[in-house]
Parts: C-alpha cells; sequence; structure tokens
C-alpha cells in the first residue's frame, strides 16, 4: 500500500495567528476552524495546518520546510517583515545558497535558492 502526504502539521499555541504568517509566505487563503485548528492550502503545495497544543516547544524540530526562492536574500526579508527571526546569515554550500529562519512560533524553516 502507498501513501501519500495529505497535510503537514504543526503544533502550536495559536493556529490562528501562525496559519496568517504561513500563508502570506506559501500563498493560499488561511482558513480558521475554531480556536485549535486552522489551515492554508498553498497553489502547488500540500495543504500546511496548525493544531493547538498544551504544551509550549521545548526542543529544536525533527522536521522542517525547504522553501525554493529565486532570491534567498529577498525571500528572507520578507519573512522576517511578516514575523519570522532570522537563524544566523545566507549559508553558500555545494547545493547553493540557503538561509534558516524561525516563525513566530519558532518553528524553523530554510528558503532554497539554486
Amino acid at each position: 500500500m502507498r501513501a501519500t502526504v495529505s497535510e503537514i502539521v504543526f503544533d502550536c499555541a495559536d493556529p490562528a495567528a501562525l496559519v496568517r504568517f504561513w500563508a502570506g509566505l506559501l500563498g493560499g487563503d488561511p482558513v480558521d476552524r475554531g480556536p485549535d485548528w486552522s489551515y492554508v492550502e498553498p497553489p502547488g503545495f500540500v495543504r500546511v495546518a496548525f493544531q493547538r497544543v498544551p504544551e509550549g516547544k521545548s526542543a529544536k524540530n525533527r522536521l522542517h520546510l525547504d522553501l525554493a526562492a529565486g532570491d534567498v536574500e529577498a525571500a528572507a526579508a520578507e519573512a522576517v517583515r511578516r514575523g519570522a527571526e532570522r537563524v544566523g546569515g545566507v549559508v553558500q554550500d555545494e547545493q547553493g545558497p540557503f538561509q534558516v529562519l524561525r516563525d513566530p512560533e519558532c518553528n524553523e524553516f530554510c528558503f532554497v535558492g539554486g
């Protein structure tokens, strides 16, 4: 049996706020489904959902999103304007440039170029 990814779900404290941040980065309209669940369905991407959990984040993510960006620096600057925080500077490796960031609830993600 093969499975497909239906959605990627982030545990968080404020689903409505986090879905607005991610909808701004990925495109699509934020959908609030009550105080405990929100999601966005970006064009050409799997649904990204946000579920309220009682416990706070206590460790580094075990999973993160890599988002393709033609201009990593410009994409990172826009994310910061929307409430993200940079983790270090833009890094250049054999695969191209990338920038690690944290969303408003400290979930890490990257913009990658190439």
